[in-house]
Protein backbone atom coordinates (compact mmCIF):
# COMPACT_ATOMS: atom_id res chain seq x y z
CA UNK A 1 0.00 0.00 0.00
CA UNK A 2 2.83 2.91 0.79
CA UNK A 3 6.29 2.35 -0.26
CA UNK A 4 9.26 3.57 1.99
CA UNK A 5 10.91 6.59 0.51
CA UNK A 6 14.11 4.62 -0.41
CA UNK A 7 12.25 1.63 -2.32
CA UNK A 8 10.65 4.50 -4.23
CA UNK A 9 13.90 6.51 -4.64
CA UNK A 10 16.17 3.14 -5.67
CA UNK A 11 13.31 2.21 -8.75
CA UNK A 12 14.13 5.60 -10.11
CA UNK A 13 16.37 7.14 -12.38
CA UNK A 14 20.00 7.36 -10.48
CA UNK A 15 20.50 10.95 -11.33
CA UNK A 16 17.22 11.52 -9.70
CA UNK A 17 18.57 9.74 -6.78
CA UNK A 18 21.47 11.45 -6.90
CA UNK A 19 19.41 14.93 -6.67
CA UNK A 20 17.48 13.96 -4.12
CA UNK A 21 20.42 12.57 -2.01
CA UNK A 22 22.43 16.32 -2.03
CA UNK A 23 19.12 17.87 -1.25
CA UNK A 24 19.04 15.67 2.15
CA UNK A 25 22.50 16.26 2.66
CA UNK A 26 22.47 20.04 1.99
CA UNK A 27 18.98 20.08 4.42
CA UNK A 28 20.88 18.75 7.19
CA UNK A 29 24.09 20.23 6.63
CA UNK A 30 23.22 23.32 6.69
CA UNK A 31 19.58 23.64 8.26
CA UNK A 32 18.98 21.14 11.25
CA UNK A 33 22.52 20.11 12.18
CA UNK A 34 23.69 24.23 12.69
CA UNK A 35 20.22 24.92 14.74
CA UNK A 36 20.38 22.27 16.76
CA UNK A 37 24.17 23.12 17.56
CA UNK A 38 22.95 26.18 18.13
CA UNK A 39 20.23 25.05 20.46
CA UNK A 40 22.52 23.01 22.35
CA UNK A 41 25.04 25.45 22.96
CA UNK A 42 22.11 27.78 24.11
CA UNK A 43 20.55 25.50 25.92
CA UNK A 44 24.13 24.56 28.00
CA UNK A 45 24.80 28.18 28.06
CA UNK A 46 21.22 28.98 29.87
CA UNK A 47 21.44 26.22 32.71
CA UNK A 48 24.86 27.66 33.60
CA UNK A 49 23.02 31.22 33.68
CA UNK A 50 20.48 29.59 35.71
CA UNK A 51 22.50 27.70 37.86
CA UNK A 52 25.23 30.66 38.68
CA UNK A 53 22.00 32.75 40.09
CA UNK A 54 20.45 30.04 42.06
CA UNK A 55 23.97 29.62 43.58
CA UNK A 56 25.99 32.23 42.83
CA UNK A 57 29.03 32.61 40.56
CA UNK A 58 32.27 29.65 40.76
CA UNK A 59 35.27 30.93 42.48
CA UNK A 60 36.54 31.63 46.62
CA UNK A 61 33.97 32.62 49.14
CA UNK A 62 33.30 36.23 50.32
CA UNK A 63 34.84 37.22 53.34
Amino acid sequence: MSESLEQRIGDTDPRLRRRTEALVFAVLAFGIWPLLAVGVVGGYGFIVWIFQIVFGLPGPPAH
